[in-house]
């Protein structure tokens, strides 16, 4: 009886110290080690989201394209991100994260190896690296859909890697390596709404105009005409796709799940993109008689882009207000891309992604709860993010254009008329998205209307697609 007693006693007293063992461990590195595992896992998990934005990039892109263009779009989307994994990998991501004396490039990191001490991260390299891979994506894939339904394919491919291999990289470099010449000015940027979508959004036009219009989209009397996409069941699914995603894009940018910041971060990004959609939603309606859906899909995307720079230093009242400005701007951005600097821009990647994502960058400098103009912050910091925004509109047009001069007159960048008008699913990969459906008929070859809109709908841009 004595004996069993003192068992008991025994276990009881190891049991005691054993979870005083481990409460003593969870105050120091074990609890240290637990915030690092947490902080993992949800960057890792922000990764995939983001990464689940090709899907949404992919469904919108092929959605506001004709049918004979399908394939080529999925398998632009699937080889952009492909090519510009291995090419960011390799090179951007030194170039981006790199150590730099100067603050223009990074010098070292490249292949992802290296001393990391620079970069102060509490997650390891690895995780750190996946999930900029798939920001260093979004940039190069924002491209394709400017230049939908013309453009060789062989070309896509070069340019999508050079995007993810120098263009993109740099400017990532000045704006979030802590030696960039814009982090030390103090420029916001949380997620990237100059960083990946002004870069995406720049390239594409100049792309754009450099490839010129699809055939049949302006007459010889610069009439616009409209040519509408085949399904906008699978452009709204890759709107949602894509907002889904953004809860990725910019709560995971904290790469830490330690930070409750997390939920501000969402709120705010979701009600710009609220605020977007509906802005829109009336601005259509009044405008043009009719709440227009492929703008209203727009407004959404206008107010993710835009919210992104300042998701983090902003409050919900100023996330509501950016959101609602750029759900209007982007309206007015493809109608003077598309009628009067009559550049054919088939998804509204330009007025999206480039307008509204320099937009919301400047907006920070007025609604930045700490440092902005409309906060008592004075115009430091407004100045700082206009200099960042016309910096990285030069360098993306400057390389852009020698990019795709270069490509223009070398390998060559557009299809010819014949695979143009057959479609690039047949030109370029020989083979169609919709075989077992019957083409409504030449006309819709070349892009003829052949539901044409309501007279007082004629005026209105309703097929204007965002990306």
């Amino acid at each position: 009886m004595i004996r069993r007693l003192l068992n008991i006693s025994t276990a009881t007293i190891l049991l005691i110290l054993s979870t005083t063992g481990l409460v003593w461990a969870a105050d120091g590195s074990t609890a240290e080690a637990n915030a690092i595992a947490i902080d993992t896992m949800w960057t890792l998990i922000a990764g995939f989201l983001v990464f689940f934005m090709q899907a949404g990039f992919a469904m919108v892109e092929t959605g506001f394209a004709r049918a004979k263009n399908a394939s080529n779009i999925i398998m632009k989307n699937l080889m952009d991100f492909s090519v510009g994994t291995i090419a960011y990998w390799l090179v951007g991501f030194g170039l981006m994260f790199g150590a730099s004396k100067v603050g223009l490039f990074g010098t070292s990191l490249f292949g992802a190896t290296g001393n990391t001490d620079h970069l102060g991260l509490s997650i390891p390299l690895m995780a750190f690296l996946i999930f900029q891979t798939v920001f260093a994506a979004t940039a190069s894939t924002i491209v394709s859909g400017a230049m939908a339904e013309r453009t060789k394919f062989s070309s896509y491919i070069i340019y999508s890697a050079v995007i993810s291999l120098i263009i993109y990289p740099i400017v990532g470099h000045w704006i979030w390596n802590a030696d960039g010449w814009l982090f030390k000015k103090g420029m916001i940027d949380f997620a990237g709404s100059t960083v990946v979508h002004s870069v995406g959004g720049w390239a594409a036009m100049v792309g754009a105009a450099i490839l010129g219009p699809r055939i049949g989209k302006y007459g010889k009397d610069g009439k616009v005409n409209v040519i509408p996409g085949h399904s906008i069941t699978l452009a709204a699914l890759g709107v949602f796709i894509l907002w889904f995603g953004w809860f990725g894009f910019n709560p995971g940018s904290t790469i830490a799940a330690t930070n409750p910041k997390i939920a501000d971060i969402a709120v705010t990004t979701n009600i710009a993109a609220a605020a977007g959609a509906v802005l829109a939603m009336i601005f259509t309606w009044f405008k043009y008689g009719k709440a227009d859906v492929s703008m209203t899909l727009n407004g959404a995307l206008a107010g993710l882009v835009a919210i992104t720079a300042g998701c983090n230093a902003v409050n919900n009242v100023g996330a509501a207000v950016i959101g609602a400005m750029a759900g209007i701007l982007v309206i007015l951005s493809v109608e003077f891309f598309d009628k009067v600097a009559k550049i054919d821009d088939p998804v509204g990647a330009i007025s999206v992604h480039g307008v509204c994502g320099a937009f919301g960058t400047a907006m920070v400098g007025l609604f930045a709860v700490e440092g902005g103009l409309f906060y008592g912050g004075g115009t430091q910091l407004l100045v700082t993010q206009l200099t960042g925004v016309a910096a990285v509109f030069a360098w993306t047009v400057v390389t852009a254009g020698i990019l795709f001069t270069v490509i223009k007159y070398t390998v060559g960048l557009r299809v010819t008329e014949a695979e143009e008008i057959e479609g690039l699913d047949i030109g370029e990969h020989g083979m169609a998205a919709y075989n077992d459906f019957i083409l409504r008929g030449a006309s819709a070859r070349v892009g003829v209307n052949m539901n044409p809109q309501p007279a007082a709908n004629v005026a209105a841009p309703v097929a204007k697609e965002s990306v």
